[in-house]
C-alpha cells in the first residue's frame, strides 16, 4: 500500500506543475459556469421548481458541475486514458504488465492523486465565483460537507474505472479515439453535467439515473443539496459503490485477458 500511495502523491504532484494548466481550467470553468447559470436562470423562471430543484439549487448543480468537471472526469480520464492508450498502441504496456505492481491499482492511485489537486485547484475557486455572484443553495448542516466528500470520492473511482474500460479496449480496437469520444459524450449527457438527470423525461430519466455517470455528478449534487439523509445517503453511497466494484472487476477481467494475450503474443 506505501506503493500506491506514493504514486497518489506523485500524481497529486504532476497536476500541481502545470499552473498555467491550471489557471486556465479555472477561467474556463468559471466562464462556462457563468453561461449556464444565466441559462438555468432563464429556464427556471419560465419552470419553477423544474426538476424538483429551485432556483438556488439550480444554481448550485451548476457550480458543483464546473468543481467535479475535470475531478470526476466527466469528459475525460484526467489525460490518463489517452496515456494508457498511447502505451498500449507503442507496446509499452507489455513492460507495465510485467511489472511486480498491479496495472489497475497504479492507475487508480495516480488518478485518485491527479482527482485531489483537480478538486482543489480547479474545483473550490469556480464554486466560490458561483457563490459570491449568485445566490447558491449551500449545505444547511455540517455534517453534508464531509458526506458530499465521500460521494465525491466514490464518483471519482466510477471515472476512472469507466475510462480503464475505454483505455484497455485499446487492445482490441487498436485506436480507442472512437470509443474515447463515445466515452466523452456519454459523460457529458448522463451525469447531468447539461441538466439534472431529475429534469429528464420518462423511460429516459429512468435509464440515465441508472447510468454509471449519474454517480459523477447527479448523486454528489444531490448530496451537496441534502436531497439523500438517512437511509437515503447510504442508498446513494450504495448505488455509487455497487457502480464502483462491477467497473472495477469489468476493468480487472479485461486487464487479466490483455495479460494473457500479451503472453502469447511475447512467448
Amino acid at each position: 500500500m506505501r506503493l500506491y500511495a506514493a504514486v497518489a502523491a506523485g500524481g497529486f504532484r504532476r497536476h500541481s506543475t502545470y499552473r498555467v494548466a491550471t489557471a486556465a481550467g479555472i477561467f474556463t470553468n468559471t466562464v462556462f459556469g457563468f453561461v449556464l447559470a444565466f441559462t438555468f436562470i432563464a429556464l427556471w423562471d419560465e419552470r419553477p421548481n423544474l426538476g424538483g430543484y429551485d432556483k438556488p439549487e439550480a444554481l448550485a448543480f451548476v457550480w458543483i458541475g464546473q468543481a467535479l468537471l475535470a475531478t470526476c472526469g466527466l469528459m475525460g480520464g484526467g489525460g490518463f486514458a489517452e496515456e494508457l492508450i498511447e502505451r498500449i498502441k507503442t507496446g509499452d504496456i507489455a513492460i507495465d504488465l510485467y511489472r511486480p505492481a498491479d496495472l489497475q491499482l497504479w492507475w487508480l492511485a495516480a488518478d485518485l492523486g491527479r482527482a485531489a489537486f483537480e478538486l482543489i485547484g480547479r474545483g473550490i475557486v469556480p464554486m466560490a465565483v458561483g457563490a459570491f455572484a449568485f445566490d447558491l443553495a449551500l449545505p444547511d448542516a455540517a455534517w453534508q460537507w464531509p458526506a458530499f466528500l465521500g460521494s465525491v470520492a466514490l464518483g471519482v473511482v466510477v471515472g476512472f474505472a469507466i475510462w480503464f474500460l475505454v483505455a484497455l479496449s485499446a487492445f482490441w480496437l487498436m485506436d480507442g479515439a472512437g470509443v474515447v469520444q463515445i466515452a466523452w459524450l456519454c459523460g457529458l449527457f448522463f451525469s447531468g453535467m447539461l441538466l439534472p438527470l431529475t429534469v429528464f423525461p420518462g423511460a429516459l430519466g429512468d435509464v440515465a439515473r441508472v447510468l454509471p455517470w449519474a454517480s459523477m455528478l447527479q448523486v454528489p449534487a444531490d448530496v451537496f443539496l441534502g436531497k439523500y439523509t438517512g437511509w437515503g445517503l447510504l442508498k446513494a453511497y450504495g448505488f455509487q459503490a455497487g457502480w464502483a466494484v462491477v467497473l472495477l472487476a469489468a476493468g480487472r477481467g479485461l486487464q487479466l485477458v490483455a495479460r494473457r494475450r500479451v503472453v502469447v503474443q511475447g512467448g
